[in-house]
């Protein structure tokens, strides 16, 4: 090789360029404490909107901003179960009659674990 030929610099573009006559965006340093007594700052740009926890990178528990600054509570909708969406359909009575019907079809082998087994024998025994 060439005492003349350039030096391969890895992939990608790399700038080669100082830090002089840059300016930074304005900045604000935020404090947080976790629950284990662990205190951190973070820093965020002026123009971000501000978090209220955040989690701890020593234990990974939710911690809460320095100044007291707390978010609003949001307003939580109960689970909706089966039950509950069964009943937005149907009422009670309706409720108790389909089961009445699916409990005979049931323990008459209609319906039920090895139902189909049951009709493909009687079919063959039919022939």
């Amino acid at each position: 090789m060439r005492s003349g030929t350039l030096k391969a610099t890895g992939l990608g573009s790399k700038s080669f360029e100082g830090d002089q006559d840059v300016t930074l965006s304005p900045r604000s340093e935020i404090g947080f404490d976790c629950p284990a007594h662990h205190h951190f700052s973070i820093v965020f740009s002026d123009e971000a909107q501000l978090p209220t926890a955040w989690d701890c990178p020593r234990c990974g528990a939710s911690a809460l901003r320095a100044d007291g600054v707390r978010g609003e509570a949001k307003d939580v909708k109960p689970t909706r179960t089966h039950w509950d969406m069964l009943r937005e359909r149907r009422s009670v009575p309706e409720l108790e009659e389909i089961l009445s019907e699916r409990l005979a079809l049931l323990k008459s082998g209609a319906i039920g674990p090895n139902a189909y087994e049951r009709i493909a024998m009687a079919g063959k025994k039919s022939r």
